[in-house]
């Protein structure tokens, strides 16, 4: 092959490595998988704090982000906008 042609192969693999990536960012399934480990680690941490209630204690923090989650689109489309002025 030429070294054009290296180089093309090259760019469309990194492309395909791009676009996985930013699928696997804005994944539903990425969020959920978060949400679950934040709830686990929550509860654990309330569990070894002797706090009450432990299981349903964590799900306010996890609520809290996965709010902040679904904010997320709206507050990069006005940041794109107004402040990312390309």
């Amino acid at each position: 092959m030429t070294n054009t042609k290296k180089e093309i192969e090259a760019i469309k693999m990194r492309n395909a490595r791009v676009e996985a990536d930013k699928a696997w960012e804005v994944s539903k399934t990425r969020k959920v998988i978060i949400a679950v480990l934040t709830y686990i680690v929550i509860v654990l941490f309330f569990v070894v704090a002797t706090l009450p209630n432990p299981f349903v204690n964590a799900l306010v923090p996890t609520a809290g982000f996965v709010l902040s989650t679904l904010s997320l689109p709206y507050f990069k489309k006005m940041w794109l906008k107004f402040v990312y002025k390309k």
